[in-house]
């Protein structure tokens, strides 16, 4: 990798290596991160979104449950800490991850929030799915993201989209979230 270090895979102490570019990020006041998470749509798994099992005929294909919602929330918090993706700190090639429940990722992502200090200001994210409609389940799995988190109901907010029928995500074969998250330093 040019010489660059690699991060560290211990899932409770990520590496804060920056590649030559300081030990560890600057304690800012704010901190925002984006996160992204896709996963392939496949018949008889469950679909998991924010922790909470929705009714559908196809569910994630991953090493995990494959909650796209709370991967990409994971990977959000992650990036406004400047640290690793959820897939360095619990690689699928590590078998204590396989059928993980997603919940235990976003406890660890939430604890290192706190132990560098910040707080969540407040999330945005955005499912992306053709099937099943998400409206029914809305408020169930953000009031579950909420309790992950550990936040007012005030500062997450939750929306669904279809793909109006285009190319994999509209045609009801894979689901994909976006996410981002101010952090506060506390």
């Amino acid at each position: 990798m040019g010489g660059r270090d690699r991060p560290s895979r211990q899932p409770s102490r990520p590496s804060t290596s920056r590649g030559g570019r300081g030990a560890k990020p600057p304690a800012l006041p704010f901190r925002v991160g984006h996160g992204f998470d896709l996963h392939r749509l496949e018949p008889d798994l469950p679909l998991i979104i924010g922790g909470i099992n929705i009714p559908h005929d196809r569910g994630c294909e991953a090493h995990s449950d494959g909650d796209v919602l709370l991967h990409c929330v994971v990977d959000a918090i992650l990036g406004a800490l400047g640290l690793p993706d959820i897939g360095q700190i619990f690689p699928d090639s590590d078998p204590r991850w396989k059928g993980a429940d997603s919940s235990v990722f976003m406890r660890e992502a939430v604890k290192l929030m706190h132990e560098a200090g910040y707080e969540l200001g407040n999330l945005d994210a955005t499912l992306i799915l053709q099937k099943p409609k998400i409206s029914p389940f809305k408020e169930t799995i953000r009031s579950n993201l909420c309790d992950l988190l550990g936040a007012d109901p005030s500062v997450v907010n939750l929306k669904a989209k279809t793909h109006e029928k285009v190319d994999s995500l509209g045609e009801n074969r894979s689901i994909a979230a976006h996410t981002v998250v101010l952090l506060m330093r506390k």
